[in-house]
């Protein structure tokens, strides 16, 4: 038997089959799904796909909606150039295909930030397209089963692993096989400790025969991780409201919301009178809270934290900003660890 009849047999008996975005053709939610799935664990999406299509239930809805909006519905997903490229592309397949995503993989794949394997999901399970998908979990698979040396983010590797996941293609059942993959990868095939003896295709799999189920695939090449320092300040006005300011619409958390940011080597003066020239503020700077720490895929970001309060308004602000209630802030457009830091001490009213 095939590996991709092994897979395909694996994964109608005990495959997953309950996951919201699954028993659909639709290819909107597909997509959505498959968007937000980048880079983030199956049980942190399904709430946020829930919440997601109840706010913006077709592509219409989304395309349609001010960005701050899908920022917002977004917050706390983490990956925020997803958001962002999510609402274009929406857009972009109103203006274009009058809000008939295009059926083949190649098309889909033309569209702002659908890249080769997800544009190969939509199409196979929304349109029964015979195409290769060549996500994380299933590079893994292939690695192991294939004995593929080499990081799989290196373009030769990868190439490598393109070829294999073509030539593997069922003739038919091309919804089903793709999504055994994806459930081999998700739950057997792990990176740590694999299922080896539940798995439909162990006794063909070079890495078990060697094994060398561990050391493949190789990781990623070790290198030293930038830290980055910021002082953020939480700054209140007299009614106990908060100021955020809009985030640049590219980089780190773009299209949120944030605490004002300035340079971590400035001091009392400097932070004072920044605040003014930036935001035409007088403050008075008060209590330093804890540094917080957060990861990101390239660099660790320290921000330490300070609290102020207004004294008086000096005219107009030079930069985008708002005053945001405390009851506001599980709604706003903040990201996840900001959100927890004012939670923690401002609280709500």
């Amino acid at each position: 038997m095939s590996f991709a009849d092994r897979i395909i047999r694996w994964q109608q008996s005990h495959g997953r089959r309950d996951l919201p975005w699954q028993g659909t053709r639709d290819a909107y939610r597909l997509w959505v799904s498959e968007i937000m799935l980048q880079q983030t664990q199956v049980a942190a999406v399904i709430p946020y796909y829930a919440r997601f299509l109840e706010r913006f239930p077709d592509v219409f809805a989304l395309a349609s909606s001010p960005s701050t909006d899908v920022m917002a519905a977004w917050a706390g997903l983490g990956y925020y150039s997803r958001a962002r490229n999510l609402h274009q592309c929406a857009q972009a397949v109103v203006e274009r295909y009058e809000g008939r995503f295009p059926r083949t993989a190649a098309a889909l794949a033309e569209l702002p930030g659908i890249g080769r394997s997800t544009a190969a999901a939509i199409a196979a399970f929304a349109f029964g397209e015979r195409v290769a998908i060549l996500d994380g979990n299933v590079k893994r698979v292939f690695a192991r089963h294939f004995a593929v040396e080499g990081y799989p983010g290196e373009a030769a590797v990868e190439r490598r692993l393109w070829s294999i996941a073509e030539q593997q293609l069922p003739s038919g059942g091309i919804e089903t096989y793709t999504q055994g993959l994806m459930d081999l990868g998700a739950t057997l095939c792990v990176r740590a400790r694999p299922r080896c003896d539940e798995c439909p295709v162990a006794t063909t799999c070079a890495a078990r025969e060697q094994g060398r189920t561990e050391a493949l695939p190789a990781p990623r090449p070790a290198r030293a991780r930038p830290v980055r320092h910021a002082t953020v300040v939480i700054v209140r006005d007299r009614r106990g409201a908060l100021l955020l300011e809009a985030r640049p619409p590219t980089g780190i958390w773009g299209g949120l919301v944030s605490l004002p940011e300035f340079d971590a080597e400035a001091d009392d003066h400097q932070l004072s009178a920044a605040i003014a020239e930036r935001y035409a503020l007088q403050v008075d700077l008060g209590e330093r809270l804890p540094d917080l720490r957060h990861e990101f895929s390239h660099f660790t970001l320290v921000m330490h934290p300070r609290m102020a309060g207004v004294r008086r308004a000096l005219g107009a602000a030079s930069a985008a900003s708002q005053w945001v209630g405390t009851d506001a802030l599980r709604t706003a457009a903040l990201p996840a660890p900001v959100r927890r830091l004012l939670l923690a001490h401002c609280g709500e009213t």
